[in-house]
Protein backbone atom coordinates (compact mmCIF):
# COMPACT_ATOMS: atom_id res chain seq x y z
CA UNK A 1 0.00 0.00 0.00
CA UNK A 2 0.60 3.06 -1.09
CA UNK A 3 0.78 6.02 1.51
CA UNK A 4 -1.04 9.51 0.49
CA UNK A 5 0.61 12.36 -0.30
CA UNK A 6 0.03 14.89 2.72
CA UNK A 7 0.15 17.94 -0.09
CA UNK A 8 -2.60 16.34 -2.29
CA UNK A 9 -5.12 15.93 1.30
CA UNK A 10 -4.57 19.22 2.68
CA UNK A 11 -6.82 21.38 -0.33
CA UNK A 12 -10.05 18.83 0.07
CA UNK A 13 -9.46 18.93 3.93
CA UNK A 14 -9.89 22.98 3.55
CA UNK A 15 -12.44 22.67 1.66
CA UNK A 16 -14.37 19.86 4.01
CA UNK A 17 -13.38 21.64 6.33
CA UNK A 18 -14.97 24.86 5.37
CA UNK A 19 -18.57 22.68 4.38
CA UNK A 20 -18.33 21.72 8.01
CA UNK A 21 -17.80 25.10 9.77
CA UNK A 22 -20.31 27.11 7.14
CA UNK A 23 -23.03 23.51 7.63
CA UNK A 24 -22.28 24.73 11.81
CA UNK A 25 -22.41 28.18 11.31
CA UNK A 26 -19.34 28.92 12.94
CA UNK A 27 -18.27 32.02 11.44
CA UNK A 28 -14.94 32.45 14.18
CA UNK A 29 -12.71 29.69 14.55
CA UNK A 30 -10.14 29.04 16.87
CA UNK A 31 -7.51 26.67 15.85
CA UNK A 32 -5.53 24.24 17.79
CA UNK A 33 -3.14 21.55 17.00
CA UNK A 34 -1.51 18.84 18.78
CA UNK A 35 1.92 19.21 19.42
CA UNK A 36 4.21 17.90 17.05
CA UNK A 37 2.44 16.40 13.98
CA UNK A 38 -0.95 18.22 15.10
CA UNK A 39 0.88 21.41 14.44
CA UNK A 40 2.40 21.16 11.66
CA UNK A 41 -0.73 19.88 9.67
CA UNK A 42 -2.61 22.89 11.37
CA UNK A 43 0.01 25.44 9.97
CA UNK A 44 -0.42 23.72 6.51
CA UNK A 45 -4.19 23.71 6.68
CA UNK A 46 -3.96 27.26 7.85
CA UNK A 47 -2.11 28.15 5.01
CA UNK A 48 -4.64 26.41 2.75
CA UNK A 49 -7.39 28.08 4.14
CA UNK A 50 -5.92 31.73 4.11
CA UNK A 51 -5.94 32.06 7.96
CA UNK A 52 -4.30 34.46 9.44
CA UNK A 53 -4.92 34.76 13.08
CA UNK A 54 -3.35 32.82 16.21
CA UNK A 55 -3.09 29.20 16.16
CA UNK A 56 -2.88 27.05 19.87
CA UNK A 57 -0.87 24.38 20.34
CA UNK A 58 -1.21 21.30 23.07
CA UNK A 59 1.15 19.77 24.46
CA UNK A 60 -1.00 16.61 25.75
CA UNK A 61 1.82 14.31 27.39
CA UNK A 62 0.49 15.08 30.97
CA UNK A 63 -3.06 14.52 30.46
CA UNK A 64 -1.84 11.03 28.66
CA UNK A 65 -3.82 7.47 30.58
CA UNK A 66 -0.70 5.96 29.92
CA UNK A 67 1.79 8.49 31.13
CA UNK A 68 2.57 6.40 34.58
CA UNK A 69 3.94 3.23 31.84
CA UNK A 70 5.60 5.33 29.35
CA UNK A 71 6.74 7.86 31.50
CA UNK A 72 7.45 11.78 30.63
CA UNK A 73 8.72 12.19 26.79
CA UNK A 74 11.73 14.04 26.97
CA UNK A 75 10.23 17.31 24.64
CA UNK A 76 7.71 18.27 26.26
CA UNK A 77 6.88 21.76 26.27
CA UNK A 78 3.94 23.93 27.43
CA UNK A 79 0.61 23.98 25.80
CA UNK A 80 0.23 27.74 24.36
CA UNK A 81 -3.34 29.33 23.85
CA UNK A 82 -3.59 32.67 22.84
CA UNK A 83 -7.03 33.09 22.67
CA UNK A 84 -9.87 32.31 25.64
CA UNK A 85 -11.14 28.57 25.15
CA UNK A 86 -14.88 29.29 27.39
CA UNK A 87 -17.32 29.87 24.42
CA UNK A 88 -15.41 29.19 21.52
CA UNK A 89 -15.54 27.11 18.61
CA UNK A 90 -12.82 25.22 18.16
CA UNK A 91 -11.57 23.13 15.62
CA UNK A 92 -8.92 20.46 16.83
CA UNK A 93 -5.95 19.22 14.48
CA UNK A 94 -3.85 16.23 14.54
CA UNK A 95 -2.02 13.79 12.18
CA UNK A 96 -2.65 10.61 12.90
CA UNK A 97 -5.40 9.00 14.74
CA UNK A 98 -5.21 6.34 15.98
CA UNK A 99 -6.53 4.71 19.15
CA UNK A 100 -8.09 8.28 19.96
CA UNK A 101 -6.21 8.71 23.50
CA UNK A 102 -4.68 11.40 22.24
CA UNK A 103 -7.48 13.61 21.50
CA UNK A 104 -9.26 12.19 24.76
CA UNK A 105 -6.13 13.76 26.51
CA UNK A 106 -6.46 17.42 24.26
CA UNK A 107 -9.85 16.96 25.62
CA UNK A 108 -9.26 16.77 29.21
CA UNK A 109 -6.78 19.36 28.72
CA UNK A 110 -8.87 22.16 27.14
CA UNK A 111 -11.85 21.71 29.57
CA UNK A 112 -9.41 22.72 32.08
CA UNK A 113 -9.34 26.10 29.89
CA UNK A 114 -12.53 26.43 29.84
CA UNK A 115 -16.15 24.97 27.80
CA UNK A 116 -15.72 25.65 24.32
CA UNK A 117 -19.29 25.91 22.70
CA UNK A 118 -17.56 23.08 20.15
CA UNK A 119 -14.90 21.25 19.36
CA UNK A 120 -14.30 19.78 15.30
CA UNK A 121 -11.68 17.36 15.31
CA UNK A 122 -9.43 17.06 11.77
CA UNK A 123 -7.01 14.72 11.11
CA UNK A 124 -4.60 13.94 8.25
CA UNK A 125 -5.12 10.01 8.39
CA UNK A 126 -7.29 8.00 10.37
CA UNK A 127 -5.88 4.38 10.87
CA UNK A 128 -9.17 2.47 11.74
CA UNK A 129 -7.40 1.52 14.94
CA UNK A 130 -10.05 3.00 17.85
CA UNK A 131 -10.14 2.35 21.11
CA UNK A 132 -12.09 5.11 22.28
CA UNK A 133 -15.21 6.40 20.05
CA UNK A 134 -13.45 9.25 18.93
CA UNK A 135 -13.85 9.77 15.10
CA UNK A 136 -12.74 13.15 12.97
CA UNK A 137 -14.94 15.62 11.54
CA UNK A 138 -12.62 15.93 8.75
CA UNK A 139 -10.13 13.63 7.72
CA UNK A 140 -7.95 13.69 4.93
CA UNK A 141 -7.92 9.46 4.27
CA UNK A 142 -8.29 6.20 5.70
CA UNK A 143 -6.27 3.58 6.04
CA UNK A 144 -6.16 0.16 7.44
CA UNK A 145 -2.51 -0.85 8.83
CA UNK A 146 -1.67 -4.42 9.99
CA UNK A 147 -0.60 -4.84 13.92
CA UNK A 148 2.86 -3.99 13.76
CA UNK A 149 2.56 -0.93 11.47
CA UNK A 150 2.50 2.53 12.21
CA UNK A 151 2.41 5.75 10.60
CA UNK A 152 4.42 8.54 11.22
CA UNK A 153 4.29 11.77 9.83
CA UNK A 154 7.81 13.81 8.98
CA UNK A 155 8.03 17.45 8.81
CA UNK A 156 7.23 20.28 8.89
CA UNK A 157 8.01 21.20 5.86
CA UNK A 158 7.47 19.32 3.25
CA UNK A 159 4.74 17.10 4.74
CA UNK A 160 5.65 13.42 4.34
CA UNK A 161 4.52 9.84 5.45
CA UNK A 162 6.55 6.92 6.77
CA UNK A 163 5.34 3.45 7.70
CA UNK A 164 7.13 2.03 10.05
CA UNK A 165 6.67 -1.86 10.80
CA UNK A 166 7.46 -2.31 14.50
CA UNK A 167 8.15 -6.24 14.28
CA UNK A 168 11.31 -5.66 12.13
CA UNK A 169 14.35 -4.71 13.85
CA UNK A 170 15.91 -0.98 14.13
Amino acid sequence: MTLPNPAELLPRMASDLQAHLKARNIDEPRYIGIRTGGVWVAQALLEQLGEKGPMGTLDVSFYRDDFTQSGLHPQVRPSDLPFEIEGQHLVLIDDVLMSGRTVRAALNELFDYGRPASVTLVCLLDLNARELPVRPDVVGATLSLGATERVKLLGPAPLALERQDLASPA
